[in-house]
């Protein structure tokens, strides 16, 4: 008897954060999240490991959260597997919505052995290609790339143009003239949230000298193309 197909909720893959195509040779992405289950179980991982929860700092002079200070808010858990070894590993997926341009970074890893009991080698740990499944996902997801220069950091938009991230808090300029219009504003709008900006859309709209729902509008429009998370509840800009 043939067993049931699995609902179309239950493929880790689905949300696009992680495909199979991002993972190098040997590896396989399976189509259940971790556990085996049929629903995204990433938010009670967190949650079990205290990922988010508060810590003190060494000098116990201030408290901070975690998920306030590097937005580890929303993280996902995908379950991969080294085929020659069978070792199975979950990875926490991160959009780094701060960094200048975004990107998806790996934050946290858990392995799991083939046989339950069974020791983790330095050698297991080794053939993890964490830099390689992040370039793969960071190439297919976004359209901006970092490149250094002799001149230091430069980011190269689709159209070749290359800006310095001292320069992304300058006026943007016409929607219609200015080449790669909306990834510009993307940047703009990260860098200001990475300087803690409570309101990026507001201090938009007056670097570029335009009404506020003109910024908004240009925000949206970046957002509907994928070069923004979404925003969220509760939070100006």
């Amino acid at each position: 008897m043939d067993l049931p197909e699995s609902p179309w909720w239950a493929d880790q893959s689905r949300d696009g954060l992680l495909v199979a195509d991002d993972l190098p040779e040997e590896w396989y992405l399976h189509l259940h999240f971790p556990g085996d289950r049929g629903d995204d179980p990433s938010l009670e991982i967190d949650e079990l490991l205290g990922y988010d929860r508060w810590m003190t700092a060494p000098n116990e002079q201030y408290r901070v959260s975690v998920a306030d200070q590097n937005e580890t808010i929303d993280g996902r858990w995908r379950w991969i597997e080294h085929i020659p070894t069978h070792t199975r590993v979950m990875i926490r997926l991160q959009r780094q919505t701060f960094a200048v341009p975004e990107e998806v970074r790996i934050t946290g890893v858990i392995y799991l052995p083939w046989r339950g009991g069974q020791p983790i080698t330095s050698q297991l740990l080794r053939e993890l290609p964490t830099a390689r499944i992040e370039a793969a996902i960071n190439k297919r997801l976004f359209a901006m790339k970092r490149t250094e220069t002799r001149s230091g950091g430069k980011i190269v938009l689709p159209s070749g143009h290359k800006i310095s991230e001292r320069d992304l808090l300058n006026p943007i300029g016409d929607p219609k003239k200015t080449p790669d219009f909306y990834e510009l504003v993307a940047l703009q709008h990260g860098q200001l949230s990475r300087k803690n900006d409570r309101n990026p859309s507001a201090t938009m709209s007056e670097i570029n000298g335009v009404a506020l729902s003109t910024a908004q509008g240009w925000i949206t429009k970046a957002r509907d193309r994928g070069l923004l998370p979404p925003g969220r509840r509760g939070r100006a800009g």
